[in-house]
């Protein structure tokens, strides 16, 4: 027997590019927090934020109250627009890395 299974989000309507390639070092790089307004990421972002501190003396983080929340749940008639301001956003604050959207 055979079962096939649907996401309740429907398929991906983002485009997604092929992918940097990856950093070997974080320090003196910027890393951005974006959130998808799930999952206490008021919580755990300081966490993950405090860990790279430690670990990568030298980098710097901005936290993901100075994106704006990408939550997908809803409409998503205007999702690819969202997720472009964001890009845009991030590259305006000169980010190397992001870490998006985490648990959920």
């Amino acid at each position: 027997m055979v079962y096939k299974v649907l996401s309740p989000l429907g398929e991906p309507i983002v485009k997604q590019a092929g992918g940097a390639p990856r950093l070997l070092d974080l320090n003196g790089k910027t890393v951005c927090e974006i959130w998808n307004g799930l999952f206490r990421g008021h919580v755990t972002f300081p966490l993950i934020r405090e860990l790279l501190q430690k670990h990568y003396p030298d980098v710097h983080v901005i936290a993901y109250s100075e994106f704006p929340v990408q939550d997908i749940r809803g409409s998503t008639s205007d999702l690819q627009g969202r997720v472009d301001a964001t890009v845009a956003l991030a590259i305006e604050k000169g980010c190397d890395a992001l870490i998006v959207a985490h648990g959920g």
